[in-house]
């Protein structure tokens, strides 16, 4: 085997990996658990946040009064654009791969190139399938002793979803964070 065909082959090998990965970071947990004031009255907070989740699509499933929590339930829907992205990443890649070892195996013929056609459906099978799932999103109001002007919550969510929020209703209520949802951990 010459120097360039194993550069190839490990080259090659590279992407199936990167590919991979990227599969498995797709479908990876981000809930996060961040606390979030407003200077406004709780019930003018709930209200406005219960309408702002009902627009985007989250369903109150869940609420205990004595421990005042609210939970939410959404569906996160596959992004059928990006499937169809990793499925020509994938074949492309599998084709690849299909003719390294050709390189390598002549004596198999244009076989291996059909890789392309279980690499490619494949990989955007497995996004599809792992990345639909669903979400929870939980608000517990957290008390502050007698002053009612105040709003204090902690708010466990998708990363995301988080950040939706207090972009969208950071000015209409005042929010206010410790500004970690904004920060990237590297």
């Amino acid at each position: 085997m010459t120097d360039s065909l194993k550069s190839t082959l490990f080259l090659t090998i590279l992407l199936a990996i990167g590919l991979f990965f990227f599969l498995k970071a797709s479908s990876k947990d981000r809930t996060t658990i961040v606390e979030i004031t407003s200077s406004q009255k709780p019930v003018e907070v709930l209200n406005v946040i219960y309408e702002w989740l009902n627009v985007r699509g989250w369903k109150q499933t869940g609420g205990d009064f004595d421990q005042r929590t609210l939970t939410f339930k959404g569906q996160v829907v596959s992004s059928k654009l990006l499937a169809i992205f990793l499925s020509l990443i994938g074949g492309f890649g599998s084709c690849a791969l299909g003719l390294v070892i050709i390189q390598i195996y002549p004596i198999l013929g244009w076989w291996p190139i059909l890789l392309g056609f279980i690499g490619g459906p494949l990989s955007g099978m497995i996004y599809l399938k792992k990345s639909a799932r669903e979400e929870k999103f939980e608000l517990r109001l957290i008390s502050n002793g007698d002053n009612e002007e105040m709003t204090s919550m902690r708010l466990r969510a998708h990363r995301d979803e988080l950040i939706s929020l207090e972009n969208e209703l950071s000015d209409r209520l005042e929010l206010k964070s410790d500004g970690s949802l904004f920060k990237t951990p590297i």
